[in-house]
């Protein structure tokens, strides 16, 4: 019997972990504040921005939004990055992507503070993980591992196979798969035989962007099926990377889409957030 991986779930009671966190914080007068900022009004972006202001209500974070026009230059977006940076009330910093096309993606993330990067991009994080440092991790990579584990999958010695080699999913993946001492295959759009690196896995985490590329021909029976992917089908129906109904009754378990993966990349984000109090102080 296939098990239904509830992303919703799990991240709920995630959050509620964090409600009780927050609060022993405030007893202790510590206010854990996370800085949203956002340029333009990209629709997605906005949805996204009112998700994770209602998400830190909720756990009772408090937030502040900083929308800035379409047309706000790379050097006015650095001067409130580095405000943030100096303010000692404001424990993360979270730029949403994408910006507009003139302006540098990279150099912005570059320019937050690495112990207020709760998004987890900065070279500097990306090497703490590399290196078994302490660090933020990307947050859907970390919302992952919590959704094998509250899912009693063991890691522990599994072959796991990722699909994807971007730095904010793929990359990140792997290492903390490593971590929890899988043995890791990072697979991509350029490797030869896909389908049957893709069927060695015991976990298999699907990141590639194409969707329902993934049949039940790259999946070995009773895997576990880790679907990253988002994307909007025929009649505006969500769909991921994998196609769900050929694949779910060949594995063991599997994240639907949605709420599989999805709730839990804010509950991470907002974990960064409690996190961050820690690593501020190291």
């Amino acid at each position: 019997m296939t098990k239904i991986i509830d992303g919703k779930e799990i991240s709920k009671q995630i959050k509620e972990e964090l409600k009780e966190k927050v609060a022993a914080y405030k007893e202790r007068g510590i206010e854990i504040t996370l800085a949203v900022i956002q340029v333009g009004n990209d629709p997605a972006s906005t949805v996204y921005v009112r998700n994770k202001r209602k998400a830190c209500e909720y756990v009772g974070i408090r937030s502040l939004a900083y929308e800035m026009p379409q047309d706000t230059t790379q050097e006015e977006l650095l001067g409130l990055v580095r405000e943030l940076n100096g303010r000692a009330d404001v424990n993360g910093i979270l730029v949403q992507l994408p910006l507009p096309g003139h302006i540098d993606e990279d150099v912005i993330l570059k320019n937050i503070d690495p112990k207020k990067d709760v998004d987890g991009f900065h070279a500097m994080n990306v090497g703490a993980l590399s290196i078994g440092e302490p660090g933020f991790v990307s947050c859907t990579p970390a919302g992952i591992i919590q959704l094998l584990k509250r899912s009693g999958v063991e890691i522990y010695g599994k072959e796991c196979v990722v699909i994807g080699r971007s730095n904010i999913v793929g990359k990140p993946m792997a290492m903390l798969l490593l971590r929890e001492n899988g043995t890791v295959t990072v697979a991509h759009s350029r490797t030869v035989n896909l389908k049957e690196v893709a069927k060695r896995a015991d976990i298999l985490v699907v990141a590639m962007g194409k969707p329902r590329f993934i049949t039940h021909e790259y999946v070995k029976e009773g895997a576990v099926v880790i679907d990253v992917g988002m994307h909007r089908g025929e009649n505006n129906k969500l769909c991921g990377d994998v196609d769900f109904e050929d694949v779910a009754e060949h594995t063991s378990a599997i994240t639907p889409v949605p709420g599989g993966v999805g709730p839990m990349t804010i509950a991470m984000l907002l974990n960064n957030c409690v996190e961050a109090v820690v690593l501020q102080n190291i």
